[in-house]
């Protein structure tokens, strides 16, 4: 259905409206009609006992008594609310009828036991019948009388009402499509203003807002959730272009030590040893070059990656990370103490939980103090896994940074501490991707990193 929203709002409510208005105006009519002709029923019922009271029988035969009153007015002419009376015998046979019915006569079913009421046609008036069976003394049926009288002024009405409700009905539905729409046309303003503001948001002003409206109902939550989707969008732009930024700061670095290096070797002949050292120079430069890019590819992959949870005995995954950095620590004579028990278990992905122990620890490596102590403890009752080294603390600042792309301390980015600031994002986003709750708690001489794994 190709209509405007406005339109639909207003063809739907119209469409409900003329339903109910349909009932309403079918009850009314109903009850206009069974009124009326209860009314004329009544009428009949007590005519029919005055005229059962002026009736006598002998046998099977009917006896009419008191027949100067049978010939009132009323029952004479056909004109003003008359009343029509006819009275046949258990034969068939006309026994009597009133004058104004002229020549006509009352169709019957002689087979009735009960009264009926129909309706019918004298001379073009409308008319309303009782049939009553005339019984004797032995409840034996002898006759049969009809009674009728003039519903010309019930048809008269029913008909008006009629016409009434079938002429009021379209302009009721036209007046109410009207108004409805004129209404839908300003309860949705706010909507097309809102359509209005974000039709105007792109990259450039990706800070823009939708206005909240006055009133906090589902408009204010619409604009409001929008809101808060704009925020994340820009969170992830400014997080990109700082990426874009930090990647190709990160990529250059080796790149222009490499291309120096190169240079220097250029200008002049050098003794042998300076060919190596350089050459050893530029090795280490394309190493961590190909660190950075192999970091950023796994990146990459773990946008789409799919996690296989299984039950991980949790101090064999820490031992082999550790056997994994043994020369490492060995160089820095430091000591690792591990408080979890062989029977703890935790269910996540076993590589990617490898690669999250793996990053800490070898953070915890390298920045420990020579000397220093790491230790790893599991808390069973609040599943929780932490991993300390004794090195230089993080600041409070610095603590909500750690797990950006390419960010680094200022007292880690000097060359005696390699890295790509990559370690940290990558523990967080495999961390995410399993349901686990990664922290940093922080002191002057210690650090502290926490996975809080799902009950």
């Amino acid at each position: 259905m190709k209509l405007s929203f406005k339109k639909r709002i207003a063809l739907f409510n119209t469409i409900a409206v003329a339903i109910t208005t349909a009932i309403v105006f079918v009850v009314i009519y109903g009850v206009v009609y069974y009124t009326s002709f209860r009314h004329l029923d009544n009428d009949i019922l007590m005519e029919k006992e005055e005229i059962l009271n002026t009736l006598d029988w002998k046998q099977d035969s009917i006896i009419i008594n008191k027949l100067p009153e049978w010939e009132e007015a009323e029952h004479k002419k056909v004109e003003v609310n008359p009343t029509f009376i006819q009275i046949v015998n258990s034969k068939d046979r006309m026994v009597f009828k009133s004058a104004n019915l002229q020549s006509n006569h009352f169709l019957f079913d002689p087979q009735i036991v009960y009264e009926k009421f129909y309706n019918a046609v004298v001379e073009k008036k409308q008319l309303r019948l009782g049939q009553f069976p005339i019984k004797n003394d032995q409840g034996k049926i002898i006759g049969q009388l009809t009674v009728g009288i003039s519903q010309q002024e019930s048809h008269n009405v029913l008909n008006n009402l009629l016409v009434t409700l079938c002429i009021s009905f379209p302009i009721l539905l036209l007046v109410l499509y009207i108004v409805i729409y004129l209404t839908a046309s300003r309860a949705i303003a706010p909507v097309q203003q809102l359509i209005k503001t974000a039709s105007g948001i792109n990259d450039s002003n990706i800070n823009t807002r939708l206005p909240l409206p006055e009133n906090e109902d589902e408009l204010y939550q619409l604009a409001k959730t929008i809101n808060e989707l704009l925020a994340r969008i820009e969170t992830s732009i400014q997080q990109q272009k700082q990426f874009t930024a930090d990647a190709s700061h990160e990529i250059r670095t080796p790149l222009a030590a490499i291309r120096g290096t190169l240079e220097i070797l250029l200008r002049k002949k050098r003794e042998p040893d300076v060919y190596e050292e350089k050459i050893k120079e530029v090795v280490f430069q394309t190493d961590r070059l190909n660190q950075l890019l192999e970091q950023l590819l796994q990146l990459a992959r773990l946008e789409s990656g799919t996690v296989k949870q299984e039950k991980i005995n949790l101090i064999k995954l820490v031992l082999e990370s550790e056997l994994k950095f043994k020369k490492q620590i060995a160089g820095k004579s430091m000591h690792v103490a591990c408080d979890i028990a062989e029977t703890s278990t935790v269910n996540a992905d076993y590589f990617y939980l490898s690669v999250v122990i793996d990053n800490l620890f070898s953070n915890a490596v390298k920045y420990g103090e020579l000397n220093g102590n790491i230790s790893c403890r599991w808390n069973d009752s609040s599943k929780i896994f932490t991993i300390t080294n004794d090195g230089p603390g993080i600041s409070q600042e610095q603590m909500p940074l750690l797990f950006n792309r390419f960010y680094r301390t200022d007292d880690s980015r000097s060359s005696l501490v390699p890295g790509t600031g990559l370690g940290l994002a990558i523990v967080k986003k495999l961390a995410d991707l399993q349901h686990i709750d990664i922290a940093v708690t922080g002191a002057d001489n210690s650090t502290t990193f926490s996975l809080k794994f799902p009950s």
